[in-house]
């Protein structure tokens, strides 16, 4: 007796009752982006809102000593200086955020425009760009952020501009292999036959192709910067005279007796920082997958 070999329709088909799977971003994600919402609203309006200030010595009579546990009074408890360590840490998120903000706005556009132009013109071009961004790539990200650090100032723009810097090499070696994945392709060969000029076919057939790929790299980035300006930040070269996540956290665990008996002053800071970062690459995550995204161009 002999059997049937299944045809490839046969294979393929799927089983009966199978339904077609929907690609969504899962609820996960909106989570994580409202989280995000809430830090930038808390960064924004802090001055605003009923929190305490997060300069004055909460120093009560009687007291045996500055710093004190988690209360209602205050929710993450007291700092070494009897400063409320809830108001400080809401009002670190400003310098956190609005550091990698601009640290990543600043990569994306340097690095997307290098990469972008890299990736169509090709030539000698691309091979100036390109070793550009292996140079940066090359060198230890941590060393050269604390070496311009220590040359320059320490003020907010000058610390984000620093963080920037050290975005470029990623965002533009992405937008490169993107625009290179695109500028074959079908639409753009027909722009071009059809009289359109470079800038037009960049503009308006490459651009809004990268960016797709860009905006998930975009959410990892701005992770990263956060958690680089919390490392310069514990090692005193952030943004000086401000309250930040890092200097909340190496305030609060300059000894291990501080960490023992005072364990909230570090983590609690710890805490805010890691979700934030978790929600921005847990964000970033699901927008690669929803977009699908290929990590071989990362």
């Amino acid at each position: 007796m002999s059997t049937q070999t299944p045809t490839t329709t046969e294979a393929a088909a799927p089983e009966p009752g199978e339904a077609a799977t929907k690609k969504t971003l899962g609820i996960g994600f909106w989570v994580c982006i409202g989280w995000l919402l809430v830090m930038v609203f808390v960064a924004v309006f802090a001055t605003r809102l009923p929190i305490p200030d997060p300069k004055f010595n909460f120093i009560e009579p009687g007291q045996a000593g500055p710093s004190k546990g988690p209360s209602t009074a205050h929710w993450f408890g007291t700092d070494k200086d009897a400063r409320d360590v809830f108001a400080r840490t809401m009002y670190g998120a400003r310098v956190s955020l609005t550091v990698g903000f601009i640290a990543i706005v600043f990569g994306m556009f340097v690095g997307g425009t290098l990469g972008i132009l890299a990736g169509f013109f090709r030539g000698w071009i691309d091979r100036i760009f390109s070793f550009m961004f292996l140079v940066l790539l090359s060198f230890p990200s941590l060393v050269l952020a604390i070496m311009l650090t220590a040359l320059l100032d320490r003020k907010l723009f000058t610390i984000s501009m620093i963080l920037g810097v050290l975005a470029v090499a990623p965002v533009g070696r992405l937008a490169r292999a993107t625009t290179m994945q695109y500028a074959e392709r079908e639409f753009v060969i027909a722009a071009r036959s059809l009289g359109a000029k470079n800038k037009r076919i960049i503009v308006r057939e490459l651009l809004p192709n990268v960016a797709i790929p860009m905006s998930a790299l975009a959410l990892l980035g701005m992770a990263v910067a956060i958690v680089a300006e919390g490392g310069l930040a514990f090692l005193g070269l952030s943004v000086e005279r401000s309250i930040t996540w890092g200097g909340m956290i190496q305030l609060g665990s300059d000894s291990s007796k501080t960490l023992q008996n005072q364990p909230w002053i570090a983590f609690f800071p710890i805490g805010v920082l890691f979700l934030t970062v978790f929600a921005l690459n847990f964000a970033g995550d699901r927008v690669r997958t929803y977009f699908d995204v290929k990590e071989t161009s990362l």
